[in-house]
């Protein structure tokens, strides 16, 4: 009679710790992000382009030192450096080198916003720009941001990026025009 409660009983006290754990929530996310002062990545990214039969396909490699330096190097097909440093935003392809300002280009800033401020734990910078909505747990989740400003929706649909604890896996950006790109990230050992 005694061992037909026992596994219940058992079951029970597991797992009423679970139970009484706090929803994993956008709060928890951001301050993983911002505990991460630097981070190293391999990505391939799809560029889907409704004209062109094929997505375009790049790899390479993307370094953050918070809160605000991003670095893109392609290296397949051709090499290409992209640099956000603050609002400077440099381009280098081949010998040719552009250099320009994000300061009045505000949907050349909301794009910036989504990924430093994400990796920064930036709520506020953030919320500035997008709606947020969180889904998923700590292992499995999917930040999506949803455009504020007519301009920005005009041009972006919605960005979607997945990942697990404080590292980003997938980066989903779907225009408003139909096209999107799909980016995959892989977390590299700092080099």
């Amino acid at each position: 009679m005694r061992a037909s409660w026992l596994l219940p009983a058992v079951l029970l006290a597991w797992a009423l710790p679970a139970l009484a754990a706090t929803p994993w929530t956008l709060e928890q996310l951001l301050q993983g992000f911002a505990q991460t002062r630097e981070a190293h990545a391999s990505f391939v990214e799809k560029k889907s382009v409704r004209v062109l039969e094929r997505p375009l396909v790049s790899a390479g490699e993307l370094h953050f030192n918070a809160p605000d330096r991003l670095e893109k190097r392609t290296l397949r097909p051709r090499p290409e450096l992209l640099r956000l440093d603050g609002d400077a935003l440099t381009l280098e392809r081949g010998e040719r080198r552009l250099k320009l300002s994000l300061r009045g280009q505000p949907e050349a800033t909301a794009f910036v916003v989504s990924i430093r401020g994400t990796l920064a734990g930036d709520r506020a910078a953030l919320e500035r720009v997008y709606r947020l909505q969180l889904e998923g747990s700590e292992r499995s989740w999917v930040l999506t941001l949803t455009p504020r400003e007519p301009g920005m929706a005009a041009l972006v649909e919605r960005i979607r990026i997945a990942g697990r604890r404080a590292e980003v896996s997938v980066i989903e950006i779907e225009h408003a025009n139909g096209d999107s790109t799909l980016m995959s990230v892989q977390r590299l050992p700092a080099p």
